[in-house]
């Protein structure tokens, strides 16, 4: 016995043009911010907080800031906090990744962010927060994702060896 096919009509010209997704428009203002803003939530002072950050980056901003809650801008990225205390921890689950090119650069936001706090291994320092930060040289991602297997496995063993890493003996690593 011979089934009958179902007949799959498509739709017309005009819903499909009322089904497209809309491109998203993003306004540019004079401060570029992305459109994701980590909020973070702290037990402390903010005042203490955003003058902490706001002196270690260059490019930084406090848009507003009471001991309560804060609006500040790090190298082009918005963030937004509030003190909510003691229950509030940060862990390595969440940390925040800063690119650099020089050691000098390394060696700056390491001096500064682990004032306080903690050395980790690997490029990650916790400041006095409690917040996790990677400072990564552009080199080290580079060399850890390098076409060559051997070259990526002997980077990965350097870094794996440092707290603070160090430019010249990861590209040494390679040789």
């Amino acid at each position: 016995m011979a089934t009958a096919k179902k007949k799959i009509s498509k739709p017309t010209k005009s819903l499909a043009k009322k089904t497209k997704t809309p491109k998203l428009q993003v306004k540019v203002s004079q401060e570029k911010t992305n459109p994701i803003t980590p909020f973070l939530m702290f037990n402390a002072n903010l005042e203490e907080v955003t003058k902490f950050y706001t002196g270690i980056f260059k490019q930084s901003k406090v848009i507003s800031v009471n001991p309560m809650q804060a609006e500040f801008i790090l190298n082009g990225q918005k963030f937004s906090a509030y003190n909510g205390g003691p229950e509030f921890k940060f862990s390595w689950g969440v940390s925040f990744m800063i690119h650099v090119d020089t050691q000098k650069e390394v060696d700056h936001y390491w001096n500064e962010l682990s004032k306080g706090g903690k050395e980790l291994m690997c490029g990650w320092v916790e400041d006095k927060f409690g917040m996790v930060w990677q400072i990564t040289p552009n080199i080290l991602l580079e060399l850890v994702s390098h076409k060559d297997p051997i070259k990526r496995e002997k980077a990965t063993q350097a870094m794996l060896k440092m707290r603070k890493i160090d430019i010249a003996t990861l590209k040494e690593s390679i040789k």
